[in-house]
């Protein structure tokens, strides 16, 4: 790798993780482990009734629950991965609100 390419990534790796500092709380990390595991549960236990709930699995929302159960739980345990790249993927600033959504048309 060069020299410039080392920059921009340290560059991209330092926003990455001053941004995701905003979220270091521990009550939002609870929150968001209680959420993640509280929605895989509730598809566990009777997936034909939470389909029903949040109105079927789509090919959208199917993928969308699966994401955001898994961000949420990574965020929540306070796991960090080392790559910028894997940091935004499991963001928790579009993960949980997905899952929040998600349990609220389940819940209402």
């Amino acid at each position: 790798m060069t020299a410039v390419n080392q920059t921009v990534s340290n560059r991209i790796d330092v926003w990455v993780r001053t941004s995701h500092a905003w979220l270091a709380h521990s009550v939002l990390r609870v929150l968001a482990l209680i959420m993640g595991l509280v929605t895989g549960g509730l598809v566990i236990w009777d997936p034909v009734l939470f389909a029903e709930g949040i109105g079927g699995f789509g090919p959208v929302i199917s993928p969308a629950l699966i994401w955001s159960c898994c961000a949420a739980v990574i965020f929540g345990v306070g796991f960090v991965p080392r790559r910028w790249y894997w940091q935004l993927l499991f963001t928790p600033y579009a993960a949980l609100p997905i899952l929040a959504g998600i349990l609220w048309l389940r819940l209402s």
